[in-house]
């Protein structure tokens, strides 16, 4: 077992993580008991956490809204502020407002002065960096007519002046050097509101700013290690403790000096594991071993996860990071936009048929009357019925031009098989938002009116009027547009500082050029305390994190040594004997990789279990394409990774048979995370059967 000392190495900060998400909520108490034991250490630590994502689609970036209601990132923020003060760390975190768009910066900065004001709150004083990450469209024009940008992926469209043009707004995903320049410049910071950024790279800025000296004087093959664990542990701890079983709200991590980190969750009846902590190289991206970010890439081939003493933290090593620079590439940054393309309305109602049936997919009226009766009747006739729908659309709105309608239809599988009820969704698109919903009401009089074979109930085909509406407005429909790679010139990745600001250049003829701003500022009326943030004798070198960080007074079971549960391949008597992947599979889950694409993980229990799938070919990239029904040159990524007893693949989005991207028209799973049915229902071989069963 190792030492607590991070083989030798000197612990360099303690990261704390409340939460995944900021404005989702967090657990307060397990966030102060961890803080009050990491300051004691005399280590530096802070707070810092992720707050955007593009999972929830593109409505934020095209209609300028929060991911979180207002108020939710008032209350999350009242909070850290609260600690901020009581135990005189500081507060960072990115992504403001989901999108990271400079308005929303502002915004989140508003409520940061807001709460500062509030009466209860005179004691508050806090210097506040605010770093912005829009960028010009010139300067995307600029670059683009260069030839300096490319797809964020193998299926993104090439981009056009008109996606650049149409966009509301552009924001950059930007790196830790911004942020590490802020915090050099003002090392005396509280808080910093930070725009769009790579989701490890205030972690990785924060732990630079402390390490300076020694980074200074890093070898490259030093600097590779150091950066390595620092966007290793970024990548885990942005996502607060999903890498922990059972799920924790937050984490903590420790850093040593030596390029090792160790991570803990912050709920005392959750633990960290070699397994569970490996696997969350997997979720969300498109492969699990190499992951691209702004400036390089990350390299988890050699990557070494290690169960601690305390039975909860593991401690992480081997992990490196490549610089694009020292490869003769370019520092790209990743560009984000999203346009509006008109407004939706919708209707919605049942449909409700005698019995259970189950006819061939694409029955029609061709059936007789007789045969009709003794099964569900208007249900396997609903695809003409809707397409008799469409046609009295056109006949009814010919001054409309550019609208489209499509229809969700829940309660039917893709076997054919379908109850005595299906829950209808008609979603309609048009230039304007009058438009829509005249579109919509049409299509629910043809839906309700419209005659079919066999029909009996004649006074309507279906219910409506839920919640008392017949139609429903949507609003705009947004669809993104800008998801790109920028190469970027010499200088253009730091931080623009107020010195260079005022020199640059304004000569039309000049090219324009990537300036990352920021602003500073004191907020509240109360005295800074005088105590020094961080103490200069470090002392964790006692015990392991877990045993710090574990809050007294809570009752908690003792946490076995391997994880509970019936093994899947040996069936209990009221366990049916497994017959499908997901039969056997620890976790089987999809997940949305960035807008246009989807990746799928299975994991499993055993190193038995996972050498005898890895051994079957029942994951082979041919059976996989068949199976998701797609073709081999659509496969992103497939593979198995060993760390985490797992097999991935990654596709692109495809609705309609046609690529796109998250969210927009037709949407119905922008998260991405329920497409894994099809891999789950892989049918296992009487071969990997019978070795399973040894």
């Amino acid at each position: 077992m190792a030492s607590s000392t991070g083989e030798n190495g000197t612990p360099v900060c303690h990261v704390v993580t409340p939460v995944g998400m900021m404005g989702y909520g967090f657990d307060e108490k397990l966030t102060e008991t961890a803080l009050e034991s990491l300051v004691a250490t005399g280590t530096p630590t802070a707070i810092i956490l992720d707050s955007g994502s593009t999972d929830s689609g593109p409505e934020k970036l095209a209609l300028g809204v929060t991911t979180c209601p207002r108020s939710s990132y008032y209350r999350d923020l009242s909070k850290l502020l609260k600690l901020v003060y009581a135990f005189h760390v500081p507060l960072i975190f990115s992504s403001a407002g989901g999108d990271g768009s400079d308005d929303h910066v502002r915004e989140i900065s508003e409520i940061l002065e807001e709460i500062v004001t509030q009466k209860g709150n005179e004691h508050y004083r806090f210097k506040v960096l605010a770093i912005f990450a829009g960028v010009d469209k010139a300067i995307v024009l600029d670059r683009l007519r260069k030839g300096s940008i490319t797809g964020c992926g193998k299926f993104v469209p090439p981009l056009t002046e008109a996606d650049v043009e149409n966009a509301t707004t552009i924001v950059s995903q930007l790196g830790p050097e911004p942020f590490l320049g802020a915090m050099d410049a003002n090392p005396d910071f509280d808080a910093i509101v930070g725009g769009r950024a790579y989701d490890p790279a205030p972690y990785v800025a924060h732990v630079a700013h402390l390490m300076k000296p020694q980074l200074a004087k890093a070898s490259p093959k030093e600097k590779a290690t150091i950066f390595g664990s620092l966007q290793h542990m970024g990548k885990i701890m942005e996502c607060g403790g999903l890498c922990s079983d059972p799920k924790s709200y937050g984490a903590v991590a420790t850093v040593y000096d030596n390029g090792t980190f160790d991570i803990v969750p912050t709920l005392p009846t959750s633990r960290c594991t070699p397994l569970s902590v490996a696997a969350h190289t997997l979720y969300e991206k498109s492969r699990p071993d190499i992951l691209y970010g702004p400036g390089g890439w990350l390299d988890l081939t050699k990557s070494r996860y290690e169960q601690l003493s305390d039975g909860r933290t593991v401690r992480v090593s081997g992990s490196t990071f490549h610089f694009s620079e020292d490869n003769a590439q370019p520092y790209q940054l990743k560009l984000e936009a999203a346009t509006i393309v008109g407004y939706r309305s919708m209707y919605m109602g049942t449909i409700r048929d005698r019995m259970w049936c189950s006819l061939p997919k694409g029955l029609t009226g061709s059936l007789s009357v007789a045969n009709l009766y003794n099964a569900a009747i208007l249900v396997h006739q609903i695809d003409p019925l809707l397409e008799q729908v469409r046609s009295y659309i056109t006949a009814q709105h010919p001054d409309v031009s550019d609208w489209d309608i499509h229809w969700h239809i829940h309660g039917r599988d893709e076997s054919g098989k379908v109850a005595n009820d299906i829950f209808l969704i008609g979603e309609v698109i048009a230039p304007t938002q009058a438009q829509a919903r005249a579109i919509a009401s049409t299509a629910r009089v043809g839906t309700m009116h419209g005659s079919y074979q066999g029909q009996k109930a004649t006074s309507g085909n279906f219910g409506f009027g839920i919640g008392g509406k017949v139609e429903i407005d949507l609003g705009p429909c947004a669809k993104f547009s800008v998801y790109h790679l920028m190469d970027l010139q010499e200088g253009e990745k730091h931080i623009s500082l107020p010195s260079q600001e005022r020199v640059a250049s304004k000569t039309s003829s000049e090219a324009p050029g990537v300036r990352i701003l920021h602003t500073v500022s004191t907020i509240g009326l109360g005295e800074k305390p005088s105590v020094p943030r961080h103490a200069s004798n470090p002392t964790t070198k006692e015990k392991p994190l877990g045993d710090i960080v574990k809050p007294e007074g809570i009752q908690t079971k003792p946490i076995p040594t391997a994880p509970a549960g019936i093994s899947p391949n040996k069936p209990s008597e009221n366990q049916p004997a497994p017959t499908v992947l997901g039969d056997i599979a620890r976790v089987l889950r999809s997940k949305n990789s960035g807008p246009y694409e989807i990746t799928l993980d299975a994991m499993f229990e055993t190193e038995a279990t996972y050498r005898a799938v890895k051994q079957s070919g029942l994951l082979s990239e041919a059976s996989v394409a068949a199976a998701l029904g797609v073709s081999r040159d659509r496969i992103v990524w497939c593979g198995f990774f060993d760390p985490a007893r797992a097999f991935k693949v990654t596709i692109p989005r495809i609705r309609g048979g046609k690529l796109v991207p998250a969210g927009g028209f037709m949407e119905d799973d922008v998260h991405g995370s329920q497409q894994h049915l099809e891999l789950y229902n892989m049918k296992l071989s009487e071969e990997l059967l019978a070795n399973l069963a040894t």
